[in-house]
C-alpha cells in the first residue's frame, strides 16, 4: 500500500472549492484512495473521492492528512493528489 502525507494549503482548509477539486481528481482514478487526518487509525480513513467525506474531515489550513492507495499507479496518483492539497486554490 502506498501512503503520502500532505499539508492543507488552501486558506479555507479542505472545504468548498478545494474539496471539490480534490474529490474530482480522486474520483477520476482507477484506484480507491482514502484520506485521514494524521494520527488517526487507517481503518477510520474516508473515501477521498467523496466531497461530503472530505468536508466532514474538518481539515484546516496547515493540517496534515494521510492519503493511502493500493494498486498499479498508486504512487503516481498519490503524488498528483498531494500537489492538489498543497496548492492554495483560494489564491487563484
Amino acid at each position: 500500500m502506498s501512503e503520502r502525507t500532505a499539508t492543507i494549503a488552501s486558506r479555507v482548509g479542505l472545504h468548498a472549492r478545494p474539496a471539490a477539486i480534490f474529490a474530482e481528481a480522486a474520483g477520476e482514478l482507477d484506484l480507491e484512495v482514502t484520506i485521514a487526518r494524521q494520527g488517526e487509525p487507517a481503518d477510520e480513513a474516508m473515501d477521498a473521492a467523496s466531497i461530503l467525506s472530505l468536508m466532514s474531515l474538518g481539515a484546516s489550513q496547515g493540517d496534515v492528512v494521510v492519503l493511502r492507495a493500493e494498486g498499479t499507479g498508486a504512487d503516481e496518483a498519490l503524488d498528483k493528489l498531494v500537489k492538489i492539497l498543497e496548492t492554495d486554490h483560494d489564491a487563484e
